[in-house]
């Protein structure tokens, strides 16, 4: 076992995934409403290793055809990261306000979504963006069953994963490529990156009403902030050291 190649991918999934947006906020709500927990945890975990897989694999093929691209995807890799790292220092220096908690729910306008739907309560949001535009109406038989179908969950669910761009952006191409860069450990990074996954959808989703109170407050998202640029930049520097 590739021990520092584990912990890398950990530390890597962690700080793109740990991030104000639509699913994490979808998940959250799950959370705190106790509603099909333990399935919206296992979609999204899932989604996430499915997609590092087709990033490590892919571009593992690519790599080995073409040797020189092993130093262009490490380089491009390491100026991503770096400038995530600045983003989110900035962030952190400066925060917007931004906070993460429970939407309200309201009667929403007859749109032809089904009786129980489960919508977002966010609007699809950048990674790292720190800001969140809170749009949940949910519909009037939603709230008087106090529960909503699973079906409609999961398909709500897969949508904030899979219509996301920016989880491409972060699984296939940044964590594929940094895998890469691990050369005969990139699988054991993968399986990190996964984990980091796992822990994460499945810590937010139990500990939701905890979190709900934890990252109530700007105060509380720039220290989130300030961890996630000093990770990004250290994995930055490790990319481009000599091996």
């Amino acid at each position: 076992m590739d021990l520092s190649s584990t912990l890398a991918g950990l530390g890597l999934g962690l700080s793109l995934i740990v991030a104000i947006g639509a699913q994490n906020v979808f998940v959250l709500r799950q959370g705190i409403r106790r509603e099909h927990v333990f399935a919206v945890a296992a979609v999204c975990a899932i989604s996430d290793a499915v997609l590092i897989v087709v990033g490590v694999s892919g571009i593992g093929a690519v790599l080995t055809a073409v040797p020189w691209l092993v130093d262009v995807v490490r380089w491009a890799g390491a100026a991503f990261l770096a400038g995530y790292a600045v983003l989110a220092a900035k962030r952190a220096i400066r925060p917007s306000g931004a906070t993460l908690g429970a939407a309200p729910q309201t009667a929403a306008p007859s749109d032809g979504t089904p009786d129980g739907a489960a919508l977002p309560t966010a609007t699809p949001a950048s990674v790292g963006s720190g800001t969140l535009t809170a749009a949940a109406p949910a519909r009037t038989a939603a709230r008087a069953a106090g529960r909503s179908t699973l079906l409609a969950t999961l398909g709500t669910c897969l949508a904030l994963t899979w219509l996301n761009p920016h989880v491409y952006l972060d699984t296939v191409f940044l964590l594929g490529s940094v895998a890469n860069g691990h050369g005969e450990g990139r699988w054991w990074f993968a399986l990190g990156a996964a984990l980091g996954s796992l822990l994460w959808f499945f810590g937010l989703a139990y500990g939701a009403r905890l979190l709900g109170r934890v990252l109530s407050t700007p105060r509380a998202w720039r220290i989130l902030d300030g961890v996630i640029a000093v990770v990004m930049l250290a994995l930055a520097v490790s990319l481009v050291l000599p091996r």
